[in-house]
């Protein structure tokens, strides 16, 4: 079947099905499912009602024509670009959403992605044009003030200054306006634009022509004109959008630095037995890949030869590096500590982990229904109203008025578009969320958008992560036992001299305990590391061995006399080493990973006020039982990964519950998107941040209680300026249409509608304000 490049094929977010795009409404649809097809100039194209196929019939050149300039953008081999407010908008090309206008994001971004040029654009536009707009605004509010300007020359300075800040940087607004109107899709852009138009034109219409307007319009010698009202809206809604795309491009800064984990290149081993480094999207399934201590593996696959330990605490979470030995599986973009390998690739570029994860958080990060969606609904009925009643406002003036009849229509339909424009709406919202943002941020909680403030408040169900968030996140000296023969102190100083050169985490531990007795360490000689067992060497000419009982039943050193003591403390989460010298058994050294102070009273303060802990880890079973258990959690996950962690967090939402997830590692990323409210330990990875709405800088759980607070608080705030919004426009409107004209002779100029629409901003901010002051 052939399509064109307006209907072309693109391929779905869910599979390999190629998608067709609607073109009236934009939205993708399945070619092999859809039965509203049309046939026009040899392409067929598809819709996806019977509504939007008959609109195309009716006038295909119109739609075909306005989809030609997506034809100035390259496509980009294997990108799809979607709407950030409507994701059910798909297509290959770069472009404008052809539902609200604004620019389309790349659905998967790429590392090396570069500044957002919808962003410079905006902010070239802005900071060009506010000088003008603050002139403009002084020139109005004061310029009657100086006496050498005549009343006619501030007002052809004030179209001068304002006129650029209209038609130019304005012009991407217009062109939203525009789109919105085309395709009846209203939105806040239908009201900005219509408000900016009507306030320009009846200005430029009082500069060139003010013969036509009665005498009691004039004032201070001149007719009132309004162009600073249109360029100050236009700076205020160029700021909201700057502020608005800086913070959306934030959401990918979690899968741009999950793709800058993967190393560049591979050494690959070629058949004749020479080695070459190539670059990692040349490795093949099957390729033989050399792996030194200190690299990252390229991708993932299973062990041929060689031992090591590898740090997968970006997967699973768990501090403390897994053993690797031939047969064993290792993922793409985890750390060799020690040992080299040589591996054999088995998943690569899509299908390995790594690229896994990045999709899981790329799609749970799409998957949220944008605040602003309801927003538009309640605009499009807005909107409506609001033109409606200008309309009849003109005609019933024009009709019914007194003369000059038309005058006063123009007038009055003018002052209803004005004092209808949504600066107190648009503000009611963003004011609140301004203030509770800078006050939680006080406070050490860091919320990214106006939904996780909404949403924190019905949070009901919260899964923790455990290692760097109910605990410390690095293995700490726990304790000691020594044998008859040996001190403790003379244990750990044996352990930590030969440690000294490893950088196992554990061995840390063990060597910062030793420095904090102040304890002294000399050099080891002929150490060397046994993959999964320990390590082995001579200190002072004794031969010492410090690892699991597997590597002193190697050496013919039976560990029995300390099991049972080592299996307690594997029973509370420690993990143990022991000590042998000079083939004895010397005792045991255990290292944990603490349980934060402010855990317990935080986990009190959640149940108190009736949210449900769940915890999800990464570690074995038995140690998640045991701190589970130390804490009071009857609900355990354990052995989990990023997968297991996201079907818990899909799994809770089925049930009904408002799900909040807190975690710091890169296993907790694709959770952390997809829960109602992600929440990140401040002291975690910059994934994890990236990936939540909420980010809690001390890495204190007492934030999450805090953050539910101010949730409340700040929703209950957003109301009231809701209302009070809603409240303003019921009353304003009518009277700016002249409704208490025939009783009190009452009519709103456009200078007074301007000056209510003002006034009625200053209220909604001072009312949102008021957030600073509360507990």
């Amino acid at each position: 079947m052939k399509h064109s490049q307006h209907g072309e094929a693109h391929g779905s977010i869910s599979g390999n099905t190629l998608m067709a795009i609607d073109p009236v409404c934009g939205m993708s649809v399945d070619p092999s499912k859809t039965p509203h097809f049309a046939h026009h100039q040899g392409s067929d194209f598809f819709f996806c009602s019977t509504r939007c196929r008959e609109r195309f019939v009716a006038d295909a050149e119109k739609f075909i024509s306005a989809k030609m300039p997506a034809e100035d953008h390259a496509e980009v081999e294997g990108v799809r670009f979607t709407c950030p407010m409507h994701p059910e908008i798909v297509q290959s090309l770069p472009g404008n959403c052809p539902k609200c206008g604004m620019a389309l994001e790349p659905m998967m971004p790429a590392a090396d992605d570069k500044d957002n040029p919808e962003l410079s654009d905006f902010s070239r536009r802005f900071w060009l044009t506010l000088p003008l707009s603050f002139c403009v605004l002084l020139l109005a509010m004061f310029g009657h003030r100086i006496d050498t300007v005549s009343a006619n020359t501030r007002t052809w300075l004030e179209f001068a200054m304002a006129t650029p800040v209209v038609l130019w940087a304005a012009k991407p607004f217009f062109e939203r306006w525009l789109v919105s109107l085309r395709t009846l899709n209203l939105n806040m852009w239908t009201l900005i634009g219509t408000g900016v138009a009507a306030a320009y034109a009846y200005s430029v219409a009082g500069a060139f022509f003010p013969q036509v307007f009665p005498d009691s319009f004039q004032e201070h010698g001149r007719i009132g004109v309004y162009f600073e009202a249109s360029a100050v809206i236009v700076s205020l809604t160029l700021l909201g959008q700057l502020l608005e795309l800086k913070a959306r491009s934030k959401t990918s800064a979690a899968i741009k630095a999950l793709l800058n984990l993967s190393p560049k290149s591979a050494r690959r081993i070629n058949q004749d037995g020479s080695e070459e480094d190539i670059p990692l999207n040349q490795v093949q399934v099957g390729n033989r890949l050399r792996v030194r201590p200190g690299e990252k593996v390229p991708t993932d696959g299973d062990v041929l030869d060689g031992q090591s330990s590898v740090d997968e605490s970006m997967l699973t979470g768990e501090s403390m590096p897994v053993s690797k030995a031939v047969g064993d599986s290792v993922i793409g973009a985890t750390m060799n500590r020690s040992g080299a390998l040589i591996i054999r690739a088995t998943r690569i570029g899509a299908d390995s982990m790594l690229a896994q994860i990045v999709q899981m958080v790329a799609d749970a990060q799409r998957s949220r229904a944008p605040m602003q969606r309801l927003a538009d609904t309640v605009s499009f009925w807005f909107v409506l109203a609001v033109i409606s009643t200008s309309i009849l406002t003109f005609v019933v003036w024009g009709v019914f008025g007194p003369e000059p009849s038309w005058v006063y229509a123009i007038l009055n339909a003018v002052a209803v578009l004005i004092i209808a424009c949504p600066c107190a709406l648009g503000l009611a919202t963003p004011m609140s969320i301004m203030v509770a943002t800078g006050r939680a941020a006080g406070s050490g909680i860091l919320f990214r958008n106006a939904e996780a403030i909404e949403n924190m408040r019905n949070v009901d169900t919260l899964i923790v992560d455990k290692t760097g968030t109910l605990t410390l996140g690095r293995p700490v000296f726990e304790d000691v036992l020594s044998v008859d023969g040996f001190s403790e102190d003379e244990v750990v100083r044996l352990a930590a001299s030969l440690d000294q050169g490893s950088e196992h985490p554990m061995a840390e531990a063990i060597v910062s305990e030793a420095r904090r007795r102040n304890l002294m360490l000399v050099k080891a000689e002929d150490f060397e590391s046994r993959s999964g067992m320990g390590v082995h060497g001579r200190v002072e000419g004794q031969v010492i061995a410090l690892g699991n009982s597997v590597l002193l039943k190697s050496t013919g050193i039976s560990s029995e006399a300390l099991e049972s003591e080592a299996e307690k403390r594997r029973q509370r989460g420690a993990s143990v080493v022991f000590l042998a010298v000079q083939g004895n058994l010397a005792g045991l050294i255990s290292v944990a990973d603490p349980i934060k102070s402010t855990t317990l009273p935080a986990l009190a303060a959640l149940r108190k006020i009736g949210i449900r802990v769940v915890m999800a880890t990464g570690d074995g079973a038995s140690t998640a039982r045991s701190v589970a258990k130390t804490l009071g959690i009857d609900e355990v996950h354990g052995e989990c990964r990023p997968q297991d962690k996201l079907a818990l967090v899909h799994a809770l939402k089925s049930q009904g519950c408002t799900v909040a997830m807190a975690g710091d590692g890169i296993n907790d990323a694709p959770a952390l998107a997809a829960a109602d409210v992600g929440i990140a330990m401040g002291t975690g990875t910059d994934v994890a941040m990236s990936s939540a709405q909420v980010t809690l800088v001390k890495g204190d759980l007492n934030g999450i209680v805090r953050a539910v607070v101010v949730s409340k608080q700040t929703v209950a705030n957003m109301k009231q300026n809701l209302a009070f919004a809603l409240l303003y426009n019921a009353i304003g409107v009518p009277v700016a249409a002249g409704v208490l004209y025939p009783v009190f002779g009452l009519l709103l100029s456009p200078m007074l509608a301007a000056m209510a629409m003002s006034l009625s901003s200053v209220s909604v901010i001072g009312n949102a304000l008021r957030l600073r002051g509360t507990d």
